[in-house]
């Protein structure tokens, strides 16, 4: 992180970190078990026999209450409608309740939805209790309630709840949310826009409003409207029964984000994370980034990727299990680097609320690390006297090794193909190493034989850009392989490989000329050449 802040330090405003997305999903404990379940209607409420219409008693109450608690509150409560975003379907309803300063529901969607459940049914065989019932954990389809609710503390949140046992729900809650209210109430000045800063009148606020994004301000809010629009229960269901909820992080978004002076360097700085990103982050690299091990026996995803989004934007992702990182920039605002896990066993965290804090400390190292690996590939501009110094010859032993020429294009193409090994968890070995080379640059097996690329693995290896393991012939770059062969890459895609393409075969005429800026330039200087030739002829 230090590095990159040295880098581009000089173009920040600056950079603050925080919790983004974040959804818990809410259990009643008591209830999630049949055994626990059949308790709860012999002992404390008196049932004898559990049918389906006692179950079904409980979500056809609730269900009531909710109609009418719509109701009496004027909130709309439509069914959700396919292919439409329920976000932009509620956005004009959320902005009144801005624009008007109110807080609380404001709007109910409703969903079919896959959910826990329970199952009765009478045993195959007849018993000697009549009322001997069989109760079974399922899952099914059925109807969930979406709350739309902008809360006083964390800002606009949204609530799911199943309307059958156990009452399951799902909240969803925004860190920049949290931290807009917090900003609010001390009277510090800000602009926010699609969900990041831009502005503000004192970053240091900023910051701490962040951290103040505990678990217990959480819980304390999840508590409230819960009891508030969740099913209902009694006094002496209660004091019967331990019926409060329990908390659990089912998915947690932690960034990075960095606010530049003009828009100009996003763009350009996005562009190339996304270029060396896909080439350079290889296994290793990523499981330093996310602290996990790797192995054969990985389950997951394990892939470096560039989509595109609806909105038109670009994300680099990149995966591993079940996390990724991943960076964006927006509208040439702002630039984040984002760490998201679909499941904290990854970094060997537990789920519950109350960790928070610690989810908070190991989620700020990895974007550490992501923006101190970036920094690195960025920073490979300063080897560039490493191509004079690895094209002279040199002496290993008793062996005399030739240098590495610029223009080599067998040492080129083994490079290149070192370095997409994003996504390979062993060592290149040499017969794999030469098949890809063949399938990838079309090669004739007979122009590129094994031979010549063991000649050239060893060219390498004497200039310790490869490594071999140990008793196996198998192969990978080292870091000072990584950056020489980013370095060669880069030069030749970016500048022999327009130049030698079209400028030296032939002089183009002005109107096939492409829009490449080297080749403009290349023309401009090649005029100007000219003029001054002229010049000294006459």
């Amino acid at each position: 992180m230090e590095r990159f802040l040295r880098l581009y330090g000089n173009v920040l405003l600056w950079v603050y970190h925080c919790f983004d997305r974040v959804v818990i999903n809410g259990y009643l404990v008591h209830l999630q078990r049949a055994n626990s379940v059949a308790y709860f209607f012999r002992e404390v409420k008196g049932v004898k026999c559990i049918t389906k219409e006692l179950l079904a008693e409980r979500t056809l109450a609730y269900r009531k209450w909710v109609e009418r608690r719509a109701e009496n509150l004027g909130v709309p409560m439509t069914w959700a409608e396919k292919g439409v975003r329920k976000e932009d379907a509620v956005l004009p309803h959320q902005e009144r309740m801005i624009r008007h300063n109110r807080f609380g529901l404001y709007f109910i969607y409703m969903s079919k939805e896959q959910g826990a459940t329970f199952r009765i049914s009478r045993p195959r065989y007849p018993t000697k209790d009549p009322n001997w019932m069989i109760l079974r954990p399922m899952r099914s389809c059925y109807t969930h309630y979406y709350f739309y609710i902008r809360d006083e503390v964390l800002g606009p949140m949204v609530m799911r709840v199943a309307t059958f046992l156990p009452f399951n729900a799902t909240y969803y809650l925004n860190g920049h949310s949290f931290i807009e209210r917090e900003l609010t109430k001390a009277g510090v000045g800000f602009r926010k826009h699609d969900n990041a800063f831009l502005a503000v009148d004192n970053p240091a606020a900023l910051q701490e409003a962040a951290g103040r994004f505990t678990a217990e301000v959480i819980r304390k809010r999840l508590d409230y409207w819960t009891i508030a629009l969740g099913p209902k229960f009694s006094a002496h269901e209660r004091s019967a029964m331990n019926l409060e909820r329990r908390y659990s992080l089912a998915q947690v978004e932690y960034c990075r984000n960095f606010i530049f002076r003009s828009t100009f360097p996003i763009r350009k700085l996005f562009t190339r994370s996304c270029e060396l990103g896909i080439w350079t982050m290889t296994a290793d690299k990523l499981k330093n980034i996310l602290g996990q091990r790797v192995n054969r026996k990985l389950r997951g995803k394990l892939q470096t990727v560039l989509e595109k989004m609806d909105h038109g934007f670009y994300v680099f992702r990149a995966h591993m299990r079940n996390s990724f990182v991943k960076q964006y920039e927006k509208f040439c605002t702002f630039l984040r680097n984002e760490v998201c896990s679909n499941n904290l066993q990854d970094f060997k965290l537990k789920k519950g609320l109350e960790n928070l804090e610690q989810v908070r400390k190991v989620f700020t190292a990895v974007t550490d690390r992501f923006a101190a690996f970036q920094a690195e590939t960025f920073n490979v501009h300063q080897d560039f006297p490493l191509f004079q110094r690895l094209a002279l010859p040199m002496l290993r032993g008793n062996f005399r090794l030739p240098g590495i020429k610029i223009h080599d294009t067998r040492l080129i193409r083994v490079m290149e193909v070192l370095m997409h090994s994003g996504g390979s968890l062993t060592l290149w070995r040499t017969r794999t190493l030469h098949d890809a080379i063949i399938k990838t640059f079309s090669l004739d097996p007979a122009r590129y034989t094994i031979t010549q690329l063991r000649y050239d693995v060893r060219k390498l290896m004497g200039h310790e850009l490869v490594e071999k393991e140990p008793r196996r012939h198998a192969y990978r770059l080292t870091d000072k392989g990584r950056r020489v062969s980013l370095l060669f890459v880069l030069f030749h895609k970016r500048i022999c490989g327009p130049l030698a393409g079209s400028l030296f075969l032939r002089r183009p005429a002005p109107t096939d000329r492409p829009p490449v800026p080297i080749e403009q330039a290349y023309n401009k200087a090649d005029e100007a050449i000219d003029i001054i030739m002229q010049l000294l002829a006459a």
